[in-house]
């Protein structure tokens, strides 16, 4: 059996290359830059864009399985060409807020349309969404500048993700589900600044500052913290519109989200995974 692996380079693609090649499955990983991708030695790395199908001619050969990264504007096209070369298993990342009717994913339609068998992931908040906004200054200052301090959030370890990817592609009985995977329970942003310092065992301060201002320090941050500051902050809703929230992704209902749905436990029989395991497996990246 082969798998290819789409956004391998990804938070979540990352885990589910390492935890197939762990299951001893041969693993294709698609990525845009093979030098820089820093995947395991195990794994076959071939170039590919998933926004420009054409590149993907030969991605798909020998491939039984795939784990499908959404991109919408070209998920039909990618699609057919993985049934074309014999696919006959796909798992795609979907978002929770699909389950909680915030909007709709039409990746899962074309998926579902295949004819294959499919099994759709659909994560909450990630843990890690906040890794590259509040890094820099965990370790130029050991301090985190940022708004709703005491707002509950439930949110889930990518490699749990990824641990629900892998047996979904590998093991049989998924076929048909759609997962919305937690975390265990909610935390808070004060919370999470504590357990960031306990896995460093040094004092991590949480400042807080309004939205505004956190708009203002992760616009100036470039990168991904600038392309998610309107919606982390609620100055734009999930569909990119105006909005006037005042908490955190918009004032949006995203109250359904804030229990711990069963999925992960379910598929995996244990439970998910805490933000203090989280904080001890990335206390690197914040040192």
């Amino acid at each position: 059996m082969k798998i290819l692996v789409t956004g391998a380079t990804g938070f979540v693609g990352r885990n589910v290359v390492g935890q197939l090649l762990q299951r001893g499955v041969r693993v294709r990983g698609l990525t845009r830059d093979p030098a820089s991708a820093g995947l395991p030695e195990a794994a076959e790395v071939v170039r590919g864009d998933l926004t420009r199908p054409d590149t993907l001619a030969g991605a798909f050969e020998g491939v039984d399985r795939l784990y499908l990264f959404p991109v919408e504007e070209t998920a039909g096209e990618v699609v057919a060409m993985a049934k074309r070369a014999g696919v006959t298993r796909i798992v795609d990342l979907s978002a929770a807020s699909v389950t909680v009717g915030l909007h709709t994913n039409p990746v899962e339609q074309v998926v579902e349309e295949s004819g294959l068998e499919w099994t759709h992931l659909r994560p909450g908040g990630f843990m890690a969404n906040m890794l590259q906004i509040w890094a820099p200054s965990v370790r130029a200052e050991r301090v985190v500048r940022y708004p709703f301090g005491d707002e509950p959030q439930n949110l889930i370890h990518e490699g749990d993700i990824a641990a629900v990817a892998v047996t979904a592609l590998l093991e049989d009985g998924h076929h048909g589900a759609a997962y919305t995977l937690t975390g265990p329970a909610t935390i808070t942003t004060r919370e999470q600044v504590r357990a960031i310092g306990a896995a460093l065992e040094e004092e991590v301060r949480y400042e807080e500052v309004t939205r505004e201002q956190a708009r203002e320090l992760m616009k100036t941050q470039g990168g991904f913290a600038a392309e998610a500051a309107d919606l982390m902050l609620g100055f734009a809703d999930y569909g990119g519109e105006e909005a006037s929230g005042e908490g955190g992704y918009s004032d949006q209902d995203w109250s359904a989200l804030d229990k711990p749905w069963p999925d992960v436990e379910r598929v995996l029989g244990r439970p998910a995974r805490t933000y203090a395991e989280w904080a001890r497996d990335h206390a690197a990246d914040f040192r």
